[in-house]
């Protein structure tokens, strides 16, 4: 081996980071429901502009921020999924399955919807997530 080729060596295992382990992505308290439910008021707000709009370019531009919009939604609520909530909360609210399997799914649909009643829905999903969240911190 070469000398240039032991000091790279060297480097990169100096320079490699260490593995870190936690269950999950911050120190605990750093979730909150209030961003999946700020994107659901965006996506809804930006379905009534749509309706209420005649310009055919701002119609195009608001479908294509309200699909960001509701990616940003199921990407809040997988995190809590996945990240926040544990097997002991589930037992303790058995219902929790369902009720994120319906809001993702509704985010999805409101991606390729207008319809002002499914940003209803999904808030109202979104709703009952917060509430069982803010259960799950007393």
């Amino acid at each position: 081996m070469t000398i240039i080729a032991s000091l790279l060596q060297r480097a990169d295992r100096r320079s490699a980071p260490e593995p870190a382990f936690a269950h999950c992505d911050l120190p605990c308290g750093v979730y909150d429901p209030a961003q999946a439910r700020i994107e659901a008021e965006s996506v809804k707000a930006i379905m009534q502009k749509y309706h209420d709009a005649d310009d055919e370019v701002f119609r195009t531009r608001a479908l294509l921020i309200k699909e960001e919009r509701a990616e940003l939604v199921k990407h809040h609520l997988w995190v809590l999924w996945t990240d926040y909530f544990k097997p002991e909360h589930l037992e303790q609210f058995p219902q929790l399955h369902e009720s994120f399997w319906k809001a993702t799914k509704l985010a999805g649909e409101s991606k390729h919807s207008t319809d002002v009643a499914v940003a209803d829905q999904l808030l109202s999903c979104i709703e009952e997530i917060s509430n069982i969240f803010w259960k799950t911190k007393e």
